[in-house]
């Protein structure tokens, strides 16, 4: 199937348009009317599409009518056969109506706001005949999105294809209400295989379509995956869907057809589709859709029964491919894939177990089934604690942007590891395996290599990934106290992995994606031989707790050993009386962690007798070193821990390797014990049961006697340059000790094993087989690394282990790859040192050490620092502190300045500006490592392009720019030293209670650049004050300047000195003298010096005049707009206290009577004005009764 739709891909790269029917309006040439879809459906069993645009909200039946026809017209007339062999259609039937998909007639007009535009409406049409069709041909497109075609699962079986449609059901039941039923029934037979689910089911509405279930990449069920990252364990949140093709892939995958029936809790009717996998297939062309059959029925009994809350989905396959089914064994499988939902205890909140769905197989409850690999492992593990952690990966932000938007960027995982313990000798992981067998479901796996991992995703059984030991976990390379005993405990656990939806599975969803950075990461955890992750962080979690990597190592094998002493039940005996030896000293090299031991001389294995002096045969990968090799030995003893009766007791047998001749001595000295291993061997007793241990007769063991005399190794040996050129090969170390960074290492190297008759006096330069060893053993080379004689950090670079081979006629060559894996391996400077052996051969080892220098040709320099990110603050004017500067080579060793280089300082400012730094003082620390620059002084007035932040860069660099290096500093204003007033001059603004709307004081270092902001300055004013202001203290802005406009008020009078004055530190750095515009009151009347006594002095005329003499017109009193501007008259002769207000009008001001007293003698009063009392008029008037003396002259100014 799948070559078929890659068959089908190209040809829907061009998709054929269907013609809609559209109602337009001839005047809506803008298109701003709403569009009505509708499928009508034909009582024939056909369906037409219609969609409206009409600018009127109703349209009459008849009208309507006519348009369903018209389009019907033309489906025929497109020569599809299957619509001509219909009935005919009663078009003028008086019994003619439609009915919508909630019910309801519809006879007169159609009524277009009751109709949500953009969305399809399902119509049927009934033409009175009384026959109604159940299935409409063509009803539903389904028609893919043509990209989707490139990503189907290439494999595919039955039981994924089943497992996707269940996986729908999941995720469907899961979304129901608390008090609504959760059930998904499976029903295999024999011509039909259907999945019913009780969840919120699908209609004709947009939003809830049945057309999303059978359209690939319609389905919006993947699009809540990243509800599913994050939540608890186990992450029971089956939101499995990745791709949107499930559904009608796998449902084709199965039969040749697929029939689905689905009805919301508002939907009254079933909604059918049906998918034909042979008229699907015929017809993807470029030319016509992908169309299918569907219709609307009556929920049937059955159905409402299941669901209670009236909302179901079944899918129906007929004519299953897959036949003869064993049921029993697809109810063990689907119960191993959806344990969690079937049973669980972690949702519980007392620790119950409860079942999230029903599963049902054929009418079987899922929960009644004891089989499957899940039900069997719950029941033959211990009842000891788990060993239980949480991972939380997530992806390193430098890699986030490469893995693309659509990659999750986090995942969880919790990792589960249950206890197998062995029980009266035998594994329980065996038992497992036999009762599988049994079952019918067995795997092709033995206790060695059987799969101790298995991973859910979301609840979701990955049957495929079937994993080793996770690293973490694999303790057989172990070494150290009781390490023996965790070799072997470590394969009586089996992890189950729980991962949530941050995981991708592969396309068929039976395993993790293998090159995901998640995947990758889980199944390395631990590993000690990879590199570090580089993409992906890994943080580890065990009771709330967050662990590092060795805290987690020491907790699980504490556990580890916890289950043992608790649950292992290991029955091992001695034959003969044993000795006790209590608090043996040397429990490592015996592989023992007891206290106490009884030495047998005789052991019973499986009824057969092993006993003290013979000689047996160890076979290759026997147990942990014995992987190249078969062993000779002589057997010594046997060792069992505790005392007897013991649970948990192991045993070790104590053998003499072939050739050693300082084997084990058990001793009793006074009553006490003692044991000495010595040269011997301690192998578990396990080697025995895997038959990898077998005992041999004399003339094995004197032939394998002679073949060891013979091939006695000595020492080994490097060949030098002049053998590797005869054998034409790259593989001589240099000769010298000491050699310059870049030396290119030789692409191998060419190590010899040595006869022990081999010796230096005797040795050629040329090559001879007589002095090299031909003899299978393993050599290993290590390569290690420091970077100084003294230097205590050692580096592992290189660790191998060979065979030996043939090359121009010589054998017993040991030829190392060194130069093809590590071709840069001399530019880091430091001493190397090589290291050669062979174990178990008591031959000498050979070692050679390089010391690599720094290599001549500097390329770069880098500013040294403490491990902090040095700052370079100063301000312009002063000297940066001590930049100390590294010498590198062009390899990155650290190399001593040879002399104080010529280089030269420039800063670099935004916008490209430059500044060359001439101030400096350069010099060299006493091992010409550091080049100390000190005294750099920065002056320049073009900080301004720098602000706010005034960040620049100091670029130091050779006269010859062959290296240079930047330093990221701040160089900021200096103190304040001169201020600029903008606009210099104020002109006519200087008037009383007048705000002087633009004025900017700009703030200068001594430099020219402007001060930084918050500079804090003081104001000293004389005449002015600014308004909203308390105190004299003023900080400058981000401009480096301070606005006074519209804040600094004149209150001084008219004609007077004003001044303005900034301070800063105590000094005064700018001050400016201002004068205010002069006025003057005076009398435009003549007012006679002399006046008969109690006479009236009549239209006196005031006018306020400039300096000029002008009247300032601007004195005009207006009280509703705020300008009072009066004259007051006052004096002590009048009557009242009073004084005697008059309106200035344009300037001038009439006082229309001023009474003179009775009496004869001198008249005063002043007239002033109300607000600006400096503007006043002092006047006198002499009072007589002598009409003859009274003239008319004017009043002279003065003081009364």
């Amino acid at each position: 199937m799948q070559s078929q739709f890659n068959a089908m891909e190209d040809k829907f790269h061009r998709r054929a348009s269907k013609r809609p029917l559209v109602l337009e309006d001839e005047d809506d040439a803008d298109g701003s009317n709403e569009v009505y879809r509708f499928k009508v459906l034909l009582p024939n069993g056909t369906s037409v599409d219609l969609s409206l645009k009409n600018q009127k909200p109703e349209i009459s039946f008849e009208d309507f009518i006519d348009l369903i026809r018209v389009e019907y017209d033309y489906i025929v007339r497109s020569q599809r056969q299957s619509v001509k062999r219909k009935r005919i259609i009663n078009w003028n039937s008086e019994k003619l109506y439609l009915e919508g998909d909630m019910g309801g007639k519809i006879m007169s007009r159609i009524k277009l706001r009751h109709f949500k535009p953009l969305k399809c409406h399902i119509l049927r049409l009934h033409d009175g005949s009384g026959e109604v069709a159940n299935t409409y041909e063509n009803m539903w497109d389904l028609t893919p999105d043509t990209d989707l075609l490139m990503e189907l699962p290439e494999e595919y079986t039955f039981e994924t294809a089943l497992a996707d449609l269940i996986d729908n059901s999941l995720q469907a039941v899961w979304l129901n209400g608390k008090n609504e039923r959760r059930l998904i029934s499976v029903n295999v037979l024999e011509n039909t295989i259907s999945i019913f689910d009780t969840g919120p089911g699908m209609d004709s509405s947009d939003e809830n379509s049945i057309v999303k279930w059978g359209k690939m990449g319609a389905s919006l069920n993947r699009l809540s995956k990243v509800q599913a990252i994050g939540c608890k364990p186990p992450y029971l949140m089956p939101f499995f869907g990745m791709f949107g093709y499930g559904g009608p892939i796998a449902s084709m995958h199965l039969g040749s057809c697929a029939i689905v029936s689905s009805k919301t809790k508002e939907s009254k009717k079933v909604y059918t589709l049906q998918i034909a996998r042979e008229a699907l297939l015929n017809n993807s062309n470029p030319e016509r859709c992908w169309r299918t059959d569907g219709g609307i029925r009556d929920a049937s009994e059955d159905e409402i029964e299941k669901s209670p809350h009236q909302s179901f989905t079944k899918v129906e396959i007929l004519k299953p491919k897959q036949k003869n089914l064993d049921i029993f064994k697809l109810q063990c499988k689907l119960k191993d894939t959806y344990f969690p939902y079937i049973q669980c205890d972690e949702l519980s909140k007392v620790g119950r177990t409860i079942t999230p769905v029903e599963f049902q197989v054929n009418g079987v409850d899922l929960t009644e089934i004891d089989g499957g690999e899940a039900a069997i492992t719950n029941l033959l593990s211990c009842n000891g604690p788990e060993f239980s952690i949480l991972l939380h990966f997530s992806l390193r932000r430098e890699n986030v942007a490469t893995k693309g938007s659509k990659a999750s960027q986090e995942a969880n995982a919790r990792l589960k590891c249950i206890y197998f313990p062995i029980r009266q000798g035998k594994e329980n992981i065996e038992r497992i395996l036999e009762r599988l067998g049994a079952e019918g479901c067995g795997v092709r796996e033995n206790y060695e290599d059987f799969s101790r991992v298995s991973i859910r995703r979301l609840g979701r059984l990955l049957p495929d990934a079937r994993w080793a030991l996770l690293p973490f976990m694999d303790l057989r390379q172990r070494k150290g106290d009781k390490s023996h005993l965790l070799k072997r405990c470590c394969l009586r656990v089996k992890c189950f992995v729980e991962t949530d939806a941050g995981f991708n599975p592969t396309p068929s969803k039976t395993d993790l994606a293998h090159h995901n950075p998640f995947s990758i990461a889980l199944k390395n955890f631990g590993s000690r031989h990879v590199e570090k992750e580089k993409d992906v962080d890994v943080d580890i979690y065990r009771g709330g707790k967050q662990l590092t990597f060795l805290q987690l190592e020491r907790e699980y094998q504490d556990w580890l050993l916890l289950m043992h002493d608790s649950y292992d039940e290991e029955i091992v005996s001695g034959e003969d009386q044993p000795v006790l030896v209590v608090g043996p000293l040397n429990k490592k090299a015996l592989g023992i962690s007891s206290d106490v031991i009884r030495v047998h001389k005789i052991l019973k294995r499986k009824g057969v007798l092993w006993k003290r002096r013979q000689r047996i045969k160890v076979l290759k990968g026997a147990c942990a070193g014995f992987h190249k090799n078969n062993v000779y030995a002589t057997l010594e003893y046997f060792l069992i821990e505790g005392f007897q009766g013991d649970f948990g007791g192991e045993a070790r047998i104590i053998c003499r390797p072939l050739g050693l001749s300082n084997g084990s001595i058990l001793s009793v000295k006074d009553g006490n014990a003692s044991f000495d291993i010595r040269s011997s061997l301690s192998l578990p007793v396990s080697v025995i049961d895997s038959g990898k241990c077998l005992a041999i007769d004399d003339t094995d063991w004197d032939c394998q006697l002679e073949k060891q005399c013979q091939k006695a190794p000595s020492r080994i040996d490097l060949l030098n340059a002049k053998q590797c050129q005869e054998l034409e090969v790259d593989g001589a170390l240099p000769a010298d000790a000491t050699v310059h960074a870049g030396l290119v290492p030789p692409k191998e190297i060419v190590a010899v094993l040595r006869p022990r008759s081999f010796g230096s006096s005797s040795a050629s330069n040329d090559l001879e087989q007589k002095d090299i060893l031909k003899i299978n053993l393993e050599m290993s080379m290590e390569v290690n690394f420091r970077r100084t004689k003294n230097h205590q950090d050692v580096k592992h670079i290189y660790s191998g282990r060979i065979t030996p081979s043939s090359h121009k006629g010589f054998n017993g060559l040991y030829v190392f790859p060194i130069g093809s894996k590590f071709t840069h391996l001399f530019q880091v400077a430091g001493l190397y040192t090589f290291l050669f052996s062979i174990e178990h051969s008591g031959c000498q080892d050979c070692k050679k050490t390089l010391l690599v220098v720094p290599s001549l040709k500097v390329g770069k320099w880098r500013l040294l620092s403490d491990g902090k990110i040095p700052s370079y603050n100063v301000r312009v004017g002063s000297c940066f502190a001590l930049i100390p500067i590294a010498c590198y080579d062009i390899y990155g060793n650290r190399m001593p300045f040879s002399s104080i280089p010529n280089f030269k300082i420039k800063l670099v400012m935004n916008e490209g500006m430059l500044v060359d730094v001439t101030q400096m003082k350069p010099s060299l620390s006493s091992d010409n490592l550091v080049l100390n620059i000190e005294d750099v002084m920065i002056e320049s007035n073009g900080l301004d392009s720098m602000r706010p932040h005034y960040a620049a860069t100091l670029v130091i660099y050779s006269k010859d720019e062959s290296v240079s290096i930047s330093v990221e500093c701040q160089v900021t204003p200096g103190a304040l030293r001169n201020v600029r007033a903008c606009p210099e001059v104020l002109g006519n603004q200087l008037l009383p209670g007048f705000i002087i709307e633009q004025l900017v004081l700009e703030m200068f270092d001594a430099y020219g650049n402007h001060v930084a902001e918050g500079a804090e300055v003081q104001f000293h004013l004389d005449g002015f004050v600014i308004q909203g202001h308390l105190g004299s203290k003023y900080k400058v802005d981000d401009r480096g300047c301070i606005d006074l406009g519209g804040l600094l008020e004149v209150t001084a009078g008219y004609g007077k000195s004003v001044s303005l004055s900034v301070l800063h530190d105590g000094k005064v750095v700018f001050k400016r003298e201002f004068q205010t515009e002069k006025r003057e009151l005076r009398i435009a009347s003549v007012v006679p010096e002399r006046c008969i006594a109690g006479s009236i002095l009549e239209d006196l005329a005031f006018e306020v005049v400039d300096s000029q003499g002008v009247v300032d017109e601007t004195f005009h009193d207006d009280e509703k707009h705020g300008q009072s501007h009066r004259l007051i008259v006052n004096s002590e002769s009048f009557e009242t206290c009073d004084s005697i207000c008059y309106a200035f009008i344009h300037g001038c001001c009439i006082v229309t009577s001023i009474p003179l007293p009775e009496i004869e003698g001198p008249f005063c009063f002043v007239a002033f004005h109300s607000r600006y009392m400096d503007l006043y008029l002092n006047v006198k008037v002499v009072s007589c009764n002598d009409l003859v003396s009274i003239l008319r002259l004017p009043v002279q100014h003065q003081n009364c």
